[in-house]
């Protein structure tokens, strides 16, 4: 078998990517993933989607993605409901230095034509009446960011590419990437052999294991992260309600349920996805704290998935220049899902060698050389 390109990872970057480069043209992509669409960190996201960030990169990525998201049924020509609920983040300031931050970061979006404000304690309990107002200081808020369904959305990305000629091989595991005199040769898998001279990494929390097959050093490791899922109720909350220094997300989804979650301190490094008492405490904890009407609900379930953990906690897009046709899609730091659309142009820009639709040098993984220390992402839970 021979392809133009193939692509390891079929969740919302990998779909994504293989989508734009077939609408641009390229013939003969396949994509392989060791499971079923979405079986990674996409199918186990919360799908929330922000332009709420502190670097301008991240800032750029998701506003350009947000903007795709709005039409993103009718662009990919998709019958089904993705889901896209546009009902803002609410992002909680719990102390000084987060509101004098929280200030810069508005200022910053503003510039980019974000339209995020920073609003009292007073406004945010008008936008989220059940909030314990003793929890924070102030907030910021941006009607503009949302949810969406990541199964509908990376299934629309998978029938838009599928119609242009895509190839999806689906249960099969990479097992070599051969490399004969600092060129790509074959993606071997365990049941086939691959001829091509160019690989996309999009392995999401395996990004890593990929690049090591290849012989590409990839400065990302895997983090579980875990969620948890209320029964639905009648539709109390409408956007999305973060803490970064009290560590908490927590949304309610079109069916009535809340998804919430939370960073585990001190979590290993690793592919662990199973579910832990301490998450459930510790989540319960924070989130009687700050929602505690949502605090009154039953838990039904709860789940974990990988996050792709950067040094700056931003993307690694693009080539690198320790393996000639190989590239990067990884690094994420949890948000894949919310900048794939941008992911995926991008990245079919720089294969193709076509100019770029933003700036990409603070996205590349040679920013890790510079003895300058990189920008660093903060908002992140």
């Amino acid at each position: 078998m021979k392809s133009e390109i193939v692509i390891v990872g079929a969740g919302i970057s990998g779909t994504a990517i293989a989508y734009n480069l077939a609408i641009r043209g390229m013939k003969d992509i396949v994509v392989v993933d060791q499971g079923y669409l979405t079986a990674g960190s996409t199918g186990r996201c919360g799908a929330g989607v922000r332009q709420q960030w502190q670097t301008m990169a991240n800032c750029t990525m998701a506003k350009k993605s947000i903007e795709f998201f709005e039409h993103a049924a009718e662009t990919l020509h998709y019958d089904e409901d993705i889901e896209f609920k546009q009902e803002g983040y609410l992002i909680l300031a719990c102390t000084a230095a987060e509101v004098e931050q929280f200030q810069k970061n508005v200022a910053l979006q503003n510039s980019l034509g974000i339209p995020s404000k920073v609003v009292s304690k007073e406004e945010a309990l008008k936008i989220v009446p059940h909030l314990n107002p003793d929890a924070f200081i102030s907030a910021t808020y941006c009607r503009t960011d949302g949810h969406l369904n990541p199964f509908k959305m990376t299934d629309a990305y998978y029938q838009a590419g599928k119609k242009l000629g895509v190839t999806y091989l689906f249960g099969e595991r990479v097992e070599r990437i051969d490399v004969e005199q600092g060129r790509i040769q074959r993606v071997v898998t365990d049941k086939r052999t691959i001829e091509t001279a160019r690989v996309v990494d999009a392995a999401g929390g395996y990004a890593k294991e990929v690049g090591e097959l290849a012989g590409v050093r990839i400065p990302v490791y895997a983090e579980r992260h875990e969620i948890l899922v209320t029964e639905p109720i009648e539709k109390m909350q409408g956007p999305m309600v973060m803490s970064f220094s009290q560590n908490l997300y927590c949304q309610q989804v079109p069916h009535g349920a809340f998804i919430m979650g939370r960073t585990t301190p001190n979590e290993p490094h690793g592919h662990d996805l199973s579910s832990s008492w301490q998450f459930l405490d510790a989540m319960a904890k924070t989130v009687c704290k700050f929602l505690p009407k949502v605090g009154e609900l039953h838990a039904i379930r709860q789940w974990a998935g990988s996050y792709c953990m950067s040094p700056d906690r931003q993307p690694i897009l693009g080539p690198t220049d320790q393996l000639e046709g190989f590239y990067l899609a990884c690094g994420f730091s949890g948000h894949g899902f919310m900048f794939a659309p941008m992911t995926g142009v991008l990245l079919a820009e720089m294969i193709l060698g076509l100019p770029t639709t933003l700036p990409v040098e603070d996205l590349l993984i040679d920013r890790f050389k510079k003895q300058t220390t990189t920008v660093y992402e903060k908002s992140v839970v």
